[in-house]
């Protein structure tokens, strides 16, 4: 099992994006320095929900901070770019970085940032596909030619640079739905579990992944599937209980779960095409009880549960453990040092 962080950038209240960015910047310098595998860095825009609007930028900065840790993409929204783009800024962190980036990437939901970028949501699929064939093609073809309904090259390209993993970096694909699982398993293309799905439904979409691939005649060897769930260990489950409670009731609802970050189609008031998955998830307000998360979805309680939790997810099929040490919640800087060094020393020598 790996072991790797999410990072949301989160601007909490009276922080500044400046004061957000140092104390990310200090958590993954730290990350590398406890034997984690990974950094995963958000795509966000226009709400202190995520502050960073280019992951390449910031990946830039953070390949100069550290030399083993891998960077990821937690994740690109293709549909917001040019997908020759992509392909270029993926191409120079990779190289920047020594072979270092995995790229995640996904359509999106969020109907400010396609409203605000003049985009109609119902076509994330869509352009999400066309994207995603483009950004290979370009990897790995000269004089690479391209017509689709959104995107085309007037002219063969040859991508300059490319990247230096071979064939490229890896994909992840963000997979809410059963039916992205099943489409991107039969390309072979691992996935990123929904990190708000409880523990029985990523079983079933690491299962399906699987066997779909199987049935599409998929090499599954090294596939790496990555499972993203809240993390939190403390010395007794007590403790971890009663922090669980205190994360909580500092936790603000209201600026992550509400119309703006909802697929909701503008020009209908209604679940965008495409998203009927997602009916409701993000405007029921996202509550659920304490004891859902702690049996249901959290990753929590003392070393000892942990890591049986862990071992649970891995035997799901999952081999890539993406933890959220808190990334909607204001934990101060010497605090959350403290909870990665404990998981670092009391969890990932189980798995090591």
């Amino acid at each position: 099992m790996k072991f790797s962080s999410f990072h949301l950038f989160h601007q909490f209240a009276g922080q500044s994006p400046k004061e957000v960015y140092d104390y990310q910047i200090e958590v993954v310098e730290l990350l590398e320095e406890l034997g984690f595998d990974a950094a995963w860095i958000a795509e966000h825009h226009f709400r202190p929900y995520g502050t960073v609007p280019n992951v390449f930028n910031l990946l830039s900065n953070l390949a100069a901070r550290t030399q083993r840790l891998r960077l990821g993409t937690g994740i690109v929204v293709l549909p917001l770019h040019n997908p020759i783009h992509v392909a270029e800024e993926a191409a120079m962190v990779d190289l920047l970085s020594d072979g270092r980036l995995e790229l995640g990437i996904g359509r999106g939901y969020q109907s400010i940032e396609f409203e605000s970028f003049g985009l109609d949501l119902s076509e994330a699929r869509d352009r999400f596909n066309e994207s995603l064939d483009m950004i290979i093609g370009l990897w790995t073809n000269d004089d690479f030619e391209f017509k689709g309904r959104f995107h085309e090259t007037r002219h063969p390209l040859t991508l300059m640079p490319k990247p230096l993993q071979r064939p490229h970096p890896p994909l992840h694909v963000a997979a809410v739905s059963p039916e992205t699982v099943e489409l991107y398993a039969a390309r072979g293309l691992p996935i990123l579990a929904d990190p708000a799905a409880p523990f029985r439904k990523i079983a079933k979409a690491a299962e399906t992944w699987h066997r779909t691939a199987r049935e599409h005649g998929v090499d599954t060897d090294g596939v790496e599937l990555v499972a993203s769930r809240s993390v939190y260990v403390a010395p007794t489950v007590e403790q971890a209980r009663e922090d669980q409670a205190r994360f909580e009731a500092s936790f603000d609802r209201s600026r992550i779960f509400n119309t703006q970050s909802a697929p909701i189609d503008s020009k209908t008031g209604e679940v965008a095409k495409g998203f009927e998955y997602w009916q409701d998830k993000y405007l029921k307000g996202g509550t659920v009880g304490a004891d859902f998360r702690w049996e249901q979805l959290e990753v929590i309680g003392d070393p000892d549960r942990v890591i049986e939790q862990i071992k649970m997810i891995q035997a799901m099929g999952f081999n890539n453990l993406m933890c959220d040490f808190g990334s909607t919640r204001p934990i101060p800087i010497e605090e959350m040092r403290e909870v990665l060094r404990f998981f670092a020393a009391e969890v990932i020598p189980a798995f090591r």
